[in-house]
């Protein structure tokens, strides 16, 4: 963007917004109404109806094409604030202002009737977004196809599991050509080659400029994914800013607090480890520092680590192994064969293994990290198998094998067949 050119315009843009729930704020739900109204609700304690401010003076602007995170512990009010951006709720004060057709996936059942099939529920929740019947009757098949629910599409959701109201929701959501997704810890739910499936198609979403709101407990996937975050805490936002400062923020108050992170991998893989050390990201990064998962040939490249020790940990060792899609394993370095002495770790911190010349040929590759102590044989953590990236071509002309040596031909005439040429 030119640095002369005004600013984009807001898509999302909150201006002093609260929420309070409790005995002063009203009912909320049919349900809550429906419970004054039988008498139910004086069953509940006097003190759960104190007023509770879930969300405290929130001013936030998204442009258009953002993916925004949204961090924070359970009960921080990162639910609240997407229910409030979608109008499931209405702020208490200040003023939301939303740009174009939202598309939302939040607790599960949210939007369905149970007692509708999957089939109408598609026409159920495209009609509300505005979609004619023309639009739907297109795009029917599509939708099915992609939640892979083509023998259960006329069965009454009710009769759904979990992971099935998640494929149906994930796939209404993204054919119905939202302005803005947005998506709550929804997806955590159901089998990993599905998760795999829904993140493959929100990045693809985001190259095509789509606005993306996610609140998630994977750091993993708030790196790869946005680019911003906000970290929530008791309602108010503590801060904002570029992904992984802000990450290193909240990993850093956590320690001082003495609390667990919730951490949650992007897509499921074996993880070993005692866990007084543990590995709370993985990044791969080129020359410039920029992120990336794919290479090539030749190129700079760095494994940044980053930890969080839960107590003083004496002389830990860090490693790596690097597989090729076949099984094949490249490597397997750590710090102490690199004559690397850790004397101790407390809190968070970061390692780096760096590659000043990628020789790796094309191919599909997968990354092991590891944490331990060898010298009693102790396994702090180990993410095994966890993070792909890809090798492509156009680094080198050869073809066959693993890598690229650091090596070139030369070229001479034996001296006897010389003189005879002459």
């Amino acid at each position: 963007m030119n640095a002369l050119s005004p600013p984009p315009e807001s898509i999302i843009k909150l201006e002093g917004v609260s929420k309070r729930f409790g005995a002063a704020s009203g009912t909320h739900t049919l349900l809550e109404a429906a419970a004054q109204r039988l008498g139910l609700a004086k069953a509940v304690a006097s003190g759960a109806n104190q007023p509770l401010w879930v969300v405290q003076d929130v001013d936030l602007e998204v442009v258009p094409g953002e993916c925004l995170g949204i961090l924070g512990q359970n009960g921080s009010g990162k639910s609240t604030l997407l229910k409030l951006i979608t109008r499931i709720l209405r702020p208490t004060q200040g003023r939301i202002t939303v740009r174009g057709r939202v598309s939302a996936l939040l607790e599960l059942g949210a939007g369905f009737h149970h007692d509708l099939t999957g089939r109408e529920n598609i026409y159920l929740n495209a009609s509300l977004l505005g979609l004619d019947r023309q639009y739907i009757e297109e795009h029917f098949e599509s939708v099915v196809a992609f939640s892979e629910l083509r023998d259960f599409i006329d069965m009454p959701v009710k009769f759904y599991s979990s992971g099935m109201y998640m494929r149906l929701a994930f796939s209404i959501a993204v054919h119905v050509k939202p302005h803005i997704l947005i998506v709550d810890e929804i997806l955590a739910v159901g089998d990993q080659s599905f998760q795999e499936k829904c993140f493959n198609h929100i990045y693809d979403m985001k190259r095509q400029e789509v606005t993306i709101i996610l609140v998630s407990h994977s750091l993993d996937m708030m790196r790869k994914l946005c680019t911003r975050l906000i970290w929530m805490e008791k309602g108010r936002v503590r801060g904002s800013g570029k992904p992984e400062a802000m990450i290193q923020q909240y990993l850093a108050f956590l320690q001082e607090r003495g609390l667990p992170p919730a951490l949650a991998s992007i897509g499921g893989f074996e993880r070993l480890g005692s866990r007084e050390i543990e590995i709370v990201g993985v990044r791969l990064l080129d020359g410039r520092q920029q992120e990336k998962d794919t290479f090539l040939t030749g190129e700079k490249m760095s494994v940044e680590i980053s930890y969080i020790a839960h107590q003083p940990v004496r002389e830990p060792e860090f490693g790596l192994a690097i597989h090729r899609q076949d099984g094949v394993q490249v490597n397997g370095p750590n710090t102490q064969f690199s004559g690397i002495h850790i004397e101790q770790v407390a809190g968070a911190g970061r390692i780096y293994y760096h590659i000043e010349r990628l020789p790796l040929l094309p191919a599909s590759y997968v990354l092991s990290v590891a944490a331990h102590n060898s010298r009693y044989e102790l396994t702090f953590d180990h993410h095994v198998k966890a993070y792909p990236f890809q090798v492509g071509g156009g680094g080198t002309r050869e073809l066959f094998g693993l890598v690229e040596m650091a090596a070139y031909w030369s070229w001479t005439l034996d001296e006897r067949q010389a003189g005879s040429d002459s």
